[in-house]
């Protein structure tokens, strides 16, 4: 069919009274299709045109060529050429030639638009008659192919950005952000630049892309790829447009992570366009980077990293997609000695296609992949690539590569490095070594031990509920949740799989460890399910394994899991103590005992399995940490029933571990013991000196348990039948905080109590804190401020019999002097109070 042609004469520069008009417009354009079309048409002249400019300078100005998408669905080429202004005159505009297609009618020949570039049957002036279409090209590749391949090795450093700019700028929705911008010098580069996006880009893809090669607004434009010169480029960035600078000087990174871009640049760079065509026909979406990346390498074309891992990836997921002599070629692309770049993704991906080709294909395609990846575990030290089987090296290859690589794993295994190596390493090692029948018998134990050491070290996880109730496990340590499994758990599943001595090895290894760490071999056994189901005893990793389970189902009750890890261990504590130290230490990992639950487990076993075991040291924690759950009579914590369980603790641990509990420990507990005997025996004499003594041999001593001593030793001193010689011992030994301790003792309300109901007591006290008038510093304002604040209330509230029955008791324990002592300090007291009552009276009146 005859499409529509159209003429177009832009205004010339500085005539402002002029318009650009349409010159000659073919049948079937209606004027609001021309409203539309006429601002496509119009074109700045680059700055600094002549006025009368020479034929050269005339055709050196840019010839935008324009193919944009109209409203309706038609589609607009157009080209237009810098002309003399008619008649003669100066200045220079542009002449518009245009072609109209109508919606659904195709290109001639189906040609695409940017194919029309170079067609001879534009005009740069309105004609007179009909011309030939512009769009009819001659048979053959189109004129705008030509020289494509020069061009693209001439715009190597751009080509991977531009083209990953123009596959998103050819989606069904355009990218946001405005147009691509290309700056060339030249129009015509703008439109190769565009002859290799139709040549890249799938047909319906490369259609989308409206442009224009050169304007002036490129912010304004509508088009989604615009050409503009070099003096135009600033603008296009102040646009925020996406602007490459193919005029000037190589951007340092191109291609922007885009794999596909990247590819494609590549098979542009090494003149094979023809292989879009190729990887067109290979499944997959249509810019997905394997197809090509596959394609270029069995066309013998040097890839990068991460296109070779797309070309392994989308081969793992297609291996249907690949015949025999191409996936020969791809194996050997990806393996080839001159690779000297490949990454850890590009081994994973190997790995993948081992897999997928392994059993679709001979081991001697699939030999090379094997030995790359056994050389890369080896060599390399990836951890995470996937070893193959080990019938993949029957034959030869095999051979040479267990030959080339045995030493090696074995000088590693057998190196002085073993503690530091991690855990991944050395499994990775294993299992390469029995994959290419490497003997490491001899290596083993030690290898094992250090494994085993290593694993809970290297499991990292902590704190949140086990439970899901928000209640932390009753440690705070095994019980909680840890979290994933880390990162070399598959790989050393598989290796306690494959090899049975191995496994055996390391599960005791780890059983004889675990009473060091219990809490750290729970932590890893979570993390971590190892096969430990068959006839191997061990006790201490089934107990590791219970413990979670159980502080979840008792809750706070640690007395309770306790049991029920222990009954785990499949053994008695008597046949083998150490089962207490694995229990004690899942259950009470980071914290001491109670001392009800010190008491459960001193009488879970005899002293000799706890002794063998380490747990007394426990033992002896929980009743140096107690604290009194009530308060004493002297208002104290230092008393009541947790105190005197602590006593008694301390007391049966001094018995049935004399040999084994010294230093401070030995002294704290002799503390308890003491207070004890203070409250309710009778103790060695020299109280004080022995509780100042075992206090400073106590060193750090917790102010619970030095509060505790003291309080047993005044409360001692405060009572009627106390001996005098350890009142004067304590009186005289000028001790400040037992002085103090004691007078907060004396202060208490059972002390006063019994001062203002017990006449002897009273007379007992007075005697006792006016005896001492000048022992040290101490003492006497403690003794008079108790006579003055204690003693002188208590007296004021008793009858005058009971006052006299006061004095008469301290003329009979005293003397007759210290009756009338007695008497001037109450007569004192009872001045004092008729003076006030007398001053108080004059003040009133």
């Amino acid at each position: 069919m005859s499409l529509a042609q159209m003429h177009y004469a832009s205004a010339a520069p500085g005539d402002q009274e002029a318009e650009g008009r349409f010159t000659a417009v073919g049948p079937g354009v209606s004027g609001a299709l021309l409203a539309e079309i006429e601002p496509l048409l119009r074109h700045g002249l680059p700055e600094g045109v002549a006025e009368r400019p020479t034929d050269g300078e005339l055709r050196s100005l840019p010839q935008p060529f324009t193919y944009a998408v109209l409203a309706d669905g038609g589609r607009l080429v157009a080209r237009s050429a810098a002309v003399r202004e008619t008649g003669g005159g100066p200045g220079v505009r542009f002449h518009a030639h245009a072609v109209h297609v109508p919606p659904g009618v195709p290109l001639p020949d189906d040609r695409m638009a940017v194919e029309a570039w170079r067609s001879p049957h534009w005009v740069a002036a309105t004609p007179g008659g009909p011309v030939p279409d512009p769009l009819s090209l001659p048979p053959g590749p189109a004129a705008v192919s030509e020289g494509l391949d020069d061009f693209a090795v001439s715009r190597g450093p751009w080509l991977a950005a531009v083209l990953a700019d123009l596959r998103r700028a050819s989606g069904v929705e355009p990218a946001g952000g405005g147009p691509v911008v290309l700056v060339e010098r030249q129009c015509a580069d703008v439109a190769r630049w565009l002859g290799l996006a139709s040549a890249t880009l799938p047909r319906a893809y490369a259609e989308r892309l409206t442009f224009t090669t050169y304007t002036r607004r490129p912010g304004s434009s509508t088009l989604r790829v615009v050409g503009v010169r070099p003096e135009d480029a600033e603008a296009a960035r102040s646009a925020g447009l996406r602007v490459h600078l193919c005029a000037g000087p190589p951007p340092a990174v191109g291609g922007a992570g885009d794999v596909w871009a990247v590819t494609a640049a590549r098979v542009w760079r090494s003149r094979s366009p023809e292989l879009f065509d190729v990887a067109r026909e290979l499944p997959g979406e249509p810019f997905a980077a394997g197809p090509l990346a596959v394609t270029a390498l069995c066309a013998g074309i040097t890839l990068g990293p991460d296109e070779r891992s797309a070309a392994a990836c989308w081969a793992a997921d297609r291996p249907y997609a690949l015949d025999a002599q191409r996936a020969g070629r791809l194996v050997e692309a990806l393996t080839s000695p001159a690779v000297d770049d490949r990454t850890g993704a590009e081994f994973d991906a190997v790995g993948r296609l081992f897999g997928a080709l392994e059993s679709r294909c001979p081991a001697s395609v699939t030999a090379p992949l094997a030995a790359m990846l056994v050389t890369e575990a080896v060599r390399g030290g990836n951890g995470s690539v996937e070893l193959p089987h080990r019938d993949a090296f029957t034959g030869p290859e095999g051979a040479a590569v267990a030959e080339r690589l045995g030493p090696e794993i074995l000088n590693e295994l057998g190196g002085g490095a073993a503690g530091t190596r991690p855990v991944a390493r050395t499994v990775q090692l294993l299992r390469v070594a029995r994959l290419l029948g490497v003997d490491t018998a001899e290596l083993l134990p030690e290898v094992v031990a250090c494994l085993a050491s290593a694993l809970p070290a290297e499991t990292v996880g902590c704190g949140e509920p086990v439970d899901g109730s928000g209640r932390e496990g009753p440690s705070g340590g095994a019980g909680a949740d840890p979290g994933g499994p880390p990162d070399f758990a598959p790989a050393l599943l598989e290796l306690l799989d494959e090899q049975f001595e191995v496994r055996t090895a390391l599960l005791g290894a780890l059983d004889r460890l675990a009473p060091d760490d219990p809490g750290a071999v729970a932590r890893f056994l979570e993390r971590v399910a190892l096969p430990f189901t068959g006839t191997q005893a061990l006790p201490h990793l089934r107990m590791c394994a219970e413990a979670p389970g159980a502080m979840a189902a008792q809750g706070g009750d640690r007395a309770a899991v306790w049991r029920r890890v222990l009954r785990s261990a499949g053994l008695s504590p008597f046949a083998e103590p150490l089962v207490l130290r694995t229990a004690v230490g899942l259950v009470w990992e980071d914290r001491a005992p109670s001392v009800e639950e010190a008491r459960m487990l001193l009488e879970a076993a005899t002293s000799d399995a706890h002794r063998a075991a380490g747990t007394w040291a426990r033992l002896v924690d929980a009743a140096l940490g107690a604290s009194a759950a009530e308060p004493s009579a002297a208002g104290s914590p230092a008393d009541g029933p947790a105190a005197d369980e602590a006593a008694a603790l301390a007391h049966d641990l001094l018995c049935g571990f004399p040999e084994e509990i010294g230093g401070r420990e030995r002294a704290g507990l002799l503390l308890l013991d003491l207070a004890r005997e203070l409250r309710t025996g009778a103790p060695d004499p020299g109280w004080t000196e022995t509780v100042r003594a075992l206090c400073a041999r106590a060193e750090p001593v917790g102010p619970a348990l030095r509060e505790r001593a003291h309080t047993a030793l005044v409360e001692r001193l405060l009572a009627p039948d106390r001996p005098g010689a350890e009142l004067y011992a304590f009186v005289h030994a000028d001790d400040a905080e037992l002085v103090a301790a004691y007078d907060r003792a004396a202060r208490a309300e059972t002390v006063g109590a019994r001062l203002r109901t017990q006449p002897a007591y009273a007379a007992d006290c007075f005697t006792v804190w006016t005896a001492h008038p000048h022992a040290g510093t101490a003492w006497p304002p403690v003794a008079a401020a108790l006579l003055a604040e204690v003693l002188r209330p208590a007296v004021r509230a008793m009858s005058a019999e009971e006052v006299a029955e006061v004095e008469a008791t301290v003329g009979r324990t005293g003397s007759s002097g210290r009756a009338g002592a007695f008497r001037a300090w109450n007569r004192s007291s009872a001045l004092g109070r008729l003076g006030r009552r007398i001053a108080g009276r004059v003040r009133r009146g």
